[in-house]
């Protein structure tokens, strides 16, 4: 049985993740998404509020789990014993920061490998930092994101939903 781990602080899911982890869902036997409870970073949404979120619009994926955590992701790892790191590329530049990432996670616990998923060119330019933006203007982010994570991001900015 292949488990992975698939990190990230989804401060709000967008469908980029979704279709990270819908392919990774396919990959492997069992899929982790691990949100991140990041102490140096005021999210919009609480860890509690992610986690929620998440095993909501993740439902219907019989194979996928919501977990939250702090401290090394190297650690959850080897403590929900999951061989795999899944990370997705959006850019070039992506790719240079992971990379160091999973070098380091491979020094911390050499059991550990990261496998890169190439986000779809449709969801390339698409981040969290962008979908809170354009929310807290007020602006269309139907496209990002899906309609019940809009409607609580609105609200979180006092929006329109």
């Amino acid at each position: 049985m292949k488990r992975a781990l698939y990190p990230g602080s989804f401060d709000p899911i967008t469908y980029g993740h979704m279709e990270i982890i819908k392919r990774a869902s396919e990959i492997f036997d069992e899929l982790i998404v691990a949100v991140l409870e990041n102490r140096a970073k005021t999210p919009l949404f609480s860890v509690d509020e992610r986690v929620n979120i998440l095993n909501e619009v993740l439902s219907g994926i019989p194979n996928v789990t919501v977990k939250s955590y702090g401290g090394l992701l190297v650690d959850l790892a080897m403590e929900e014993e999951a061989g795999v790191i899944v990370r997705g590329l959006r850019a070039v530049t992506d790719f240079d920061y992971e990379l160091q990432l999973a070098q380091t996670n491979r020094v911390l616990h050499k059991e550990i490998d990261t496998v890169f998923l190439a986000t779809s060119l449709r969801y390339a330019y698409l981040s969290s930092s962008t979908v809170r933006e354009v929310a807290s203007y007020g602006g269309d982010i139907s496209k990002f994101v899906p309609p019940s994570v809009a409607e609580q991001t609105y609200k979180k900015y006092g929006q329109r939903s």
